[in-house]
């Protein structure tokens, strides 16, 4: 179940991908449907805050009509960073499946550990390392070809 969910977040990062941004995808999955898609855009909308896991939120709210995405799953390629674990939060998900660990932002056990802190309310369950291995390699494909 759990890499079903993933082979479409990471047809959202080849996406990311192709338009020269930072290969991350993701998808909120309701009742087994996917209700939001997105893939990193800051490049192209010149917009900080246009990661994939805060347009498929975005999206995600917009079919349901609600801020709350209670009961919703969120796949993401990449661990999240603080501001999209943040909307994760506010967004009162459910569950955060990720690909890839992120060593340099990620916000979920890598450098902070926003999900699992004694001071939020609701607690989010957190699965990592599903199809880790293609998450990871999109990335270092992305970034040889960027430097190179």
């Amino acid at each position: 179940m759990f890499k079903e969910y993933m082979r479409e977040a990471l047809l959202e990062a080849e996406k990311a991908f192709r338009k020269g941004e930072v290969p991350v995808g993701a998808v909120v999955v309701k009742d087994g449907e996917i209700i939001g898609r997105g893939h990193n855009l800051k490049e192209t909308l010149k917009d900080p805050t246009a990661h994939a896991e805060m347009i498929a939120i975005r999206e995600a709210s917009k079919s349901l009509n609600n801020w709350r995405l209670n009961d919703c799953d969120i796949y993401v390629t990449l661990e999240p960073c603080p501001m999209c674990v943040g909307a994760i939060v506010e967004a009162r998900i459910k569950r955060l499946v990720f690909g890839a660990f992120d060593v340099n932002m990620g916000a979920c056990g890598s450098v902070f550990d926003i999900p699992r802190s004694d001071r939020l309310k609701g607690k989010i369950e957190i699965i990592d390392g599903i199809m880790e291995e293609e998450c990871k390699n999109l990335m270092i494909d992305f970034f040889k070809v960027v430097r190179s």
